[in-house]
């Protein structure tokens, strides 16, 4: 397959509608977009990132009023929160509407639905004016892209087009809150954090997930992507840290890398360091890390460990997958 690079919103719409793949930037990640009402489309887009037939997508939409383009209900509770941090970094798992393809959910009853802070998304969105599913635009397991030129290492030759312009700003999916049961649960963390949705649905929750994919205490199948496999691995191997890395032999230097915060001393000894100005700019600059990790062929990364708090605790999720944990 010729991958197609392009800087036309028209042209990025003209090719989901017809059942191509298309990646694209957005607040969080760039994803690769699929109408989610062709089956068809939607078994190319999981062959083409190499990811399990069992693990949900998420649906994009234009616009909050639309919602009813992918679920069949709104309860109040997700039209809350939909109120409160939409467009942005929030996923709503809703009751699924029966046009959206089974292989978007992954045979669940229940969707993810998501409406992206980031103007060239929501004008292809507007302008395809279908349901998008649009998972990480990556390899599955490999770090999420977050520039057009790492998307192009994974994917040129796998998908129709990349929208080769723009940039994200967060570099961390979003947020997941399953709102289909009687109170939201936290299934993934992202940006907004458990803290500001429980200011606007106080009985919010957040659920761990055991090694079989059930959450902690509920014995409900997960309905949320990054969860159940490997997510976010770079070929090095990751260790996470909470001090200064210390007795590092001038060898292990030479073929690892270190990413922190300013502050955070005893990085310069690597061969490759990145010092991050706050934990803002250091969730940004994560993944492109860890791909520069293995563009230079690394054999081991040490990351310090992000904080339990605000944006740290999505980080430090990615972290802890990266790590293989």
């Amino acid at each position: 397959m010729l991958t197609e690079y392009i800087d036309s919103t028209e042209r990025a719409a003209e090719i989901i509608r017809e059942g191509g793949l298309v990646a694209f930037p957005t607040e969080t990640v760039f994803g690769i977009g699929v109408d989610a009402t062709n089956g068809d489309a939607v078994a190319k887009l999981f062959e083409a990132k190499g990811r399990p037939s069992n693990n949900p997508l998420i649906v994009h939409l234009d616009d909050g009023g639309h919602w009813a383009r992918a679920a069949s209900e709104l309860p109040k509770v997700a039209e809350a929160l939909l109120d409160a941090f939409c467009p942005g970094p929030l996923t709503v798992v809703l009751p699924k509407l029966p046009t959206i393809s089974d292989q978007v959910t992954a045979g669940l009853k229940t969707v993810g639905v998501r409406i992206p802070d980031h103007s060239i998304a929501r004008e292809i969105l507007r302008i395809a004016a279908v349901p998008v599913a649009a998972p990480s635009a990556n390899r599955s397991g490999r770090p999420s892209g977050t520039t057009w030129q790492a998307v192009a290492e994974d994917l040129d030759g796998r998908i129709d087009a990349i929208f080769s312009a723009d940039t994200t700003t967060i570099g961390i999916e979003s947020t997941v809150v399953d709102c289909s049961g009687t109170f939201p649960v936290v299934l993934r963390p992202g940006a907004i954090t458990l803290e500001q949705l429980q200011r606007v649905a106080p009985q919010t929750i957040e659920f761990g997930v055991d090694e079989k994919g059930q959450m902690v205490a509920s014995g409900q199948q997960v309905n949320s992507p990054g969860i159940l496999h490997p997510h976010y691995q770079p070929s090095a191997e990751v260790f996470m840290v909470d001090v200064p890395p210390s007795g590092i032999s001038v060898e292990d230097a030479a073929v690892s890398a270190f990413c922190g915060i300013e502050g955070f001393d005893g990085g310069d000894v690597f061969a490759l360091s990145r010092i991050f100005g706050s934990m803002e700019e250091y969730a940004a600059g994560f993944y492109e890390f860890l791909r520069e990790v293995d563009r230079q062929a690394f054999k081991k990364v040490f990351v310090q460990t992000a904080p339990d708090e605000g944006i740290g605790r999505a980080l430090r999720d990615r972290q802890r997958r990266a790590a293989g944990g």
